[in-house]
C-alpha cells in the first residue's frame, strides 16, 4: 500500500501519494471550502486500485488551502479564499445565485498565484526525475467545490500550460466575463465536470451554465449529472480513472 507523505511545494503544504516507484504524470487535486488539506487524499487509494498496473505512472498531490478557518471555530478547516456563507445561503434561498456568476472573489488572485507555483514545482520535479521537459509531459488538474473554481481559474488566468485533463467536481460559475476571454486556452484539454442534481450548496442550474460556457472553448467536454448532493459520486471516480488511462 502506498504511503502518504507531507511535502511543501512553494507556499502550499501537500499530501503526496505515489502510485508506484517511478511516477511521471502528476494529478493535482484541490479540496473545497472548510475541508482539511487531507480531505480528498483518500481518492488516491481508490484510483490506484482501479488503475491496476497503470497506477505506477501517477503521482497524486493534494495541496492544503492557505487560509485557516480556526477563527470560525473550525481548527482543521482550510479555505482558498474567504466565503460569506450567509450571503451564499441567501442567494440559494432567493434563487439569485446567477447574480454571482460574474463575481470575482477577494483572495482568488492570491490563491491562483500560489497554486500556479505549486503546479510548476510538482511538474518540474517529475520532469527532472524522468529527464524530460515538463512541458512535454501531460498532467491532471482538478478540484472539488471551491477547489474546482480555483483550478479552472488557474488554467484560464494563471501562467501555466493547460492540463491534459481538467476535473471539475461540484464547482460553479464565477468570473464569467474574465473566464470567457480565455476559453481558447482549454482547446486541447479534456474537461470532466460532474454535479449533483440536488446540490444544496452550489445549484445544479449554475453548473449547467458553466458546462455551456466550457463548450465554447472548443475543448472535449463531459458533463455528468448525478442524483445526489454536494459530493463526488462513485461514477465520477470510475470515469476519472478511464480518462487518466487515456493519457497513457
Amino acid at each position: 500500500m502506498p504511503q502518504p507523505r507531507k511535502t511543501t511545494y512553494g507556499s502550499l503544504d501537500c499530501i503526496v501519494i505515489d502510485g508506484g516507484e517511478s511516477p511521471s504524470i502528476p494529478v493535482i487535486l484541490c479540496h473545497g471550502y472548510g475541508a482539511p488539506g487531507t480531505d480528498l487524499a483518500g481518492l488516491a487509494f481508490e484510483w490506484i486500485s482501479l488503475l491496476g498496473t497503470d497506477a505506477g505512472t501517477f503521482r497524486f498531490v493534494f495541496p492544503a488551502a492557505p487560509l485557516s478557518l480556526i477563527e470560525l471555530g473550525m481548527p482543521d478547516a482550510r479555505a482558498w479564499w474567504p466565503i460569506n456563507m450567509a450571503q451564499l445561503a441567501e442567494a440559494m434561498q432567493t434563487s439569485k445565485f446567477s447574480e454571482m456568476h460574474d463575481h470575482q472573489p477577494q483572495g482568488l488572485s492570491e490563491a491562483r498565484s500560489e497554486l500556479t507555483r505549486t503546479i510548476e514545482l510538482v511538474r518540474s520535479e517529475l520532469a527532472d526525475a524522468s529527464g524530460r521537459d515538463a512541458a512535454n509531459r501531460p498532467y491532471v488538474l482538478g478540484g472539488f467545490s471551491q477547489g474546482a473554481m480555483l483550478t479552472l481559474d488557474t488554467v484560464l488566468r494563471g501562467d501555466i500550460d493547460p492540463p491534459a485533463l481538467l476535473l471539475l467536481y461540484s464547482g460553479t460559475l464565477i468570473c464569467e466575463s474574465e473566464w470567457t476571454k480565455s476559453l481558447t486556452r482549454l482547446a486541447n484539454t479534456h474537461i470532466y465536470q460532474a454535479h449533483g442534481t440536488v446540490d444544496p450548496i452550489l445549484p445544479f442550474t449554475s453548473a449547467m451554465e458553466l458546462s455551456e460556457l466550457l463548450k465554447q472553448s472548443g475543448a472535449e467536454t463531459e458533463f455528468h449529472a448525478f442524483n445526489g448532493p454536494h459530493t463526488i459520486d462513485t461514477e465520477s471516480i470510475v470515469r476519472t480513472v478511464e480518462r487518466m488511462k487515456a493519457l497513457l
